[in-house]
């Protein structure tokens, strides 16, 4: 599999065409931003953490029913995926009340849903990504109303699936955001993907924050976070 030309570079990943008109390469990079791209740094290494925890966790929901875009990986920091064309809808699921969520709506961080809760915001740099329900995502054409209820469907599986894993690791799944993609023919795929950039994931004795809060609330500690999870998840 050949990478050719870059087609895209967002704020963690470069994505490249392939041979293959249907396949692409994702190269996954140590950069970090927080705030709305107002806080930017490294995280070194967080590149091939997150390429490596994401294809694992993928392969996991695979196995359990969720789509993905996932094909192969290459090496530590590079992934061949099935070329999507990304939903411009972020998907949010919350197990627990922290970050916007607790800021928001005036909660403290920490209380636990009797249920999951799901929220989209409209994927829109320039517009700061504002919250959005199922009723604006189809007044904007951003999905039809079975395409939402497949992303609604596999998001709280996929919930479903990772606290349980992650609850096996002594982590305690807080909130998650997802993004999925459609492929050539129209099917609905989980793609972007799974880490403690787009993960809150507290130690479940702790509580001690294992993800990209450390960078965001410059808490320190932030490559000993991603190592731990990923010593918690292949033991290294």
């Amino acid at each position: 599999m050949e990478k050719t030309t870059q087609l895209y570079e967002g704020k963690a990943k470069k994505v490249f065409a392939t041979d293959d008109p249907e396949l692409v390469i994702v190269s996954y990079k140590d950069d970090a931003t927080a705030l709305d791209g107002l806080k930017r740094g490294t995280i070194v290494g967080k590149g091939a953490i997150n390429n490596r925890m994401s294809n694992y966790l993928m392969q996991i929901l695979e196995k359990n029913g969720v789509p993905t875009h996932f094909v192969e990986e290459l090496n530590d920091r590079e992934t061949v995926v099935k070329k999507v064309s990304i939903v411009p809808l972020e998907v949010i699921i919350r197990n627990i009340s922290a970050g916007s969520f607790a800021k928001r709506y005036g909660v403290e961080e920490g209380i636990v849903f009797a249920e999951p809760t799901i929220e989209f915001s409209y994927k829109n740099d320039d517009l700061h990504d504002p919250l959005i329900n199922d009723y604006h995502a189809l007044a904007l054409g951003l999905a039809t109303k079975e395409e939402i209820e497949t992303i609604k469907r596999y998001a709280f599986k996929v919930n479903e699936v990772m606290k349980e894993y992650f609850k096996g690791l002594g982590v305690t799944l807080v909130d998650f955001k997802l993004e999925f993609g459609k492929t050539a023919d129209g099917k609905i795929v989980l793609a972007d993907e799974i880490s403690p950039d787009t993960c809150r994931f507290w130690d479940s004795k702790t509580n001690e924050k294992l993800d990209k809060d450390r960078f965001r609330r410059d808490m320190g500690g932030v490559e000993d976070a991603y190592k731990e999870m990923m010593r918690r998840v292949f033991g290294e």
